[in-house]
């Protein structure tokens, strides 16, 4: 068995010495064992992969490994966001499924909601958070419109200071009752 597939929380993934090929099969026999083949639930509720213009999965996949970078298109002049590969979150991979599954110490996980704008939908959304204050390790779930169902957004780690005062200010605004 490929030695990711035996990591346990809190040990971290080793993703650092392989070739991207080999990085990403490693990455996706964990998130295909713990996301793809899971069924996972929350508040009983059900966890889906997020839904977009691709195939759920392979879109989720990229969330989970990967984060938007700001990049200048040379040709047009104007801003647009790459995805590439970030090893804090990808190491952390195998980190979700424990917190959803309230697998984590008691008291060391927040789980909040807060209603936020989201710039793609031009609309504000409430979105539940699962805030790992020890790690420093986020999980996002959007409730579905029909309230029986979350949408998996992404996870991450914290390792910018801007994501650190943002989860705060995400505290600040939590409300009263999780969705």
């Amino acid at each position: 068995m490929p030695l990711n597939l035996l990591k346990k929380y809190p040990e971290l993934l080793e993703l650092a010495h392989m070739t991207e090929p080999q990085r990403t099969t490693s990455l996706k026999n964990i998130f295909k064992r713990d996301i793809e083949d899971s069924e996972l639930y929350l508040n009983n509720k059900r966890i889906r992969p997020i839904k977009g213009e691709m195939p759920n999965v392979p879109i989720l996949f990229k969330h989970l490994t990967s984060e938007n970078i700001p990049e200048l298109d040379e040709s047009t002049g104007k801003m647009f966001d790459k995805r590439i590969f970030e090893m804090d979150r990808s190491r952390r991979l195998h980190w979700i499924k424990l917190h959803i599954n309230d697998a984590i110490e008691v008291g060391t996980v927040q789980i909040f909601s807060v209603v936020e704008r989201d710039k793609r939908k031009r609309m504000d959304v409430k979105r539940t958070y699962l805030y790992n204050t020890t790690e420093k390790y986020v999980v996002v779930l959007e409730p579905h419109r029909s309230g029986t169902d979350y949408y998996l957004l992404t996870a991450y780690y914290l390792n910018k200071p801007e994501g650190q005062k943002g989860m705060d200010k995400r505290l600040k605004k939590k409300l009263e009752a999780v969705y």
